[in-house]
């Protein structure tokens, strides 16, 4: 006869047998669900994807690259600073981001002094500069200072450093300080943070750049760069370093960096107009 052991052993492995049924049979069950879930997702998803890329989720304004604003004009107070003159503000759209642009600086110093605007790196710089060449802020103005770091500084009207538009823009090409060298401790420069040539804004304070601008005949690489890089000087060269040759005398403020002999910037143009000014005649070509 079986025991009763026997039998309690029996009914345990049964009931045991049965628990792991039914964890096989629910396990089964669950692994269903999440495979239709799981397939009813990658439909969704196949078919979201496919209405992303026909435009079903792009929104009504949708704005287009060029009607987003590319830049910001902090406005300037004639009130506070009477050498500041009000000749509106540039747009904030529809400002090219790519390539260049060409200004041309007609003086009384020699041949035009052309140069290419960085519309990349200094969007907004150039579209300063350009906004006010249209308006003829430049023309008939002075080159006030020759600095002693060797760059011509120009674009107040006011011939005293503190004028400009009623409006500033911030820096956007300011060069970075090289590292410095791990044995040596100082700074590694390659290549001068202002070579000759460059075209860079200046504000005051630092920053807030309106229409002053130098033009660099010697290289500089300060310790603390602050000048916005917006262009290089591709022609006129030898006319940049005539200017910097002038001798200066005494500022009011004490400085030896008035230029002796005035420089006037008889006409300053960017875009269709500069390539056309800086154009030789039919009757030169001929």
């Amino acid at each position: 006869m079986t025991s009763s052991k026997d039998r309690q052993r029996k009914l345990a492995r049964a009931k045991h047998d049965r628990q792991l049924a039914r964890r096989a049979a629910k396990e089964r069950r669950r692994r269903r669900i999440y495979a239709g879930v799981g397939s009813g997702v990658a439909v969704l998803l196949i078919v979201a994807g496919i209405a992303w890329i026909g435009g079903a989720f792009d929104s009504d304004d949708k704005a287009d690259t060029a009607a987003q604003d590319v830049c910001a004009w902090t406005p300037q107070s004639a009130t506070t600073n009477t050498n500041l003159k009000d000749v509106g503000t540039p747009p904030t759209t529809d400002i090219p981001t790519l390539g260049t642009d060409t200004m041309t600086i007609n003086t009384d110093q020699g041949d035009p002094i052309v140069v290419a605007l960085d519309q990349e790196k200094a969007p907004c710089g150039t579209e300063d500069l350009r906004y006010l060449a249209g308006k003829k802020f430049y023309d008939n103005t002075t080159c006030h200072e020759i600095t002693t770091y060797g760059a011509i500084r120009c674009g107040d009207p006011s011939g005293t450093g503190l004028g400009g538009p009623t409006y500033s823009v911030y820096s956007e090409n300011t060069p970075a300080q090289p590292d410095p060298s791990p044995s040596t401790g100082a700074a590694t420069a390659t290549t001068p943070l202002y070579p000759k040539g460059t075209v860079a804004l200046l504000g005051n304070p630092p920053g807030t750049n309106g229409s002053q601008f130098l033009i660099f005949f010697k290289d500089y690489s300060p310790a603390s760069p602050e000048y916005s890089i917006v262009g290089t000087v591709t022609a006129g060269m030898d006319t940049v370093t005539t200017i910097g040759k002038i001798p200066t005398v005494d500022d009011s403020a004490g400085d030896k960096i008035k230029p002796k002999t005035k420089i006037t910037i008889k006409s300053l143009t960017v875009g269709d107009a500069a390539a056309a000014s800086a154009a030789p005649s039919a009757s030169a070509q001929s």
